[in-house]
């Protein structure tokens, strides 16, 4: 597998993340209850937003390198009250962090700056993500 092979396949598993985030995202946005949910249901709706626009750029990279951006999500997780729901959603945002670092070395190491630089600009939302998911677990105790 040449180089720019590697890095479409890494791209689209990033991307399938990217989708189930979104969906995830939206159905805590449109499920969430409870007196603290409120405030959490805008965070979940922003951070699918988020998500979004971070499917919608590593679409454009992995046509732009000439391959077929993928529309299948991987897994979802649904169900459950909203600490469940924020921690569900914080494992995700880790699994990010942990998959977009490996990329950015991919990216680095294939010699593709501009990739890298998408997945670092990427990879520092997911860190802000994690960020707000665990201050909102702690404040949930």
């Amino acid at each position: 597998m040449g180089s720019k092979e590697k890095i479409i396949e890494a791209l689209n598993r990033n991307r399938a993340d990217e989708l189930a985030a979104i969906i995830q995202y939206m159905l805590h946005h449109y499920t969430a209850e409870g007196l603290e949910s409120p405030a959490v249901i805008e965070i979940f709706k922003g951070t699918a937003i988020d998500e979004m626009k971070h499917a919608e750029a590593l679409g454009e990279r992995i046509n732009y390198l000439g391959g077929i951006p993928t529309k299948q999500p991987t897994e979802i997780k649904t169900g459950g009250d909203l600490k469940k729901m924020i921690a569900d959603d914080l494992a995700g945002e880790n699994k990010a962090i942990a998959d977009y670092k490996a990329n950015v070395k991919l990216a680095a190491d294939e010699g593709d700056p501009a990739t890298r630089l998408l997945l670092e600009k990427i990879l520092s939302d997911e860190e802000g993500h994690a960020d707000t998911w665990e201050t909102t677990l702690e404040i949930q105790k």
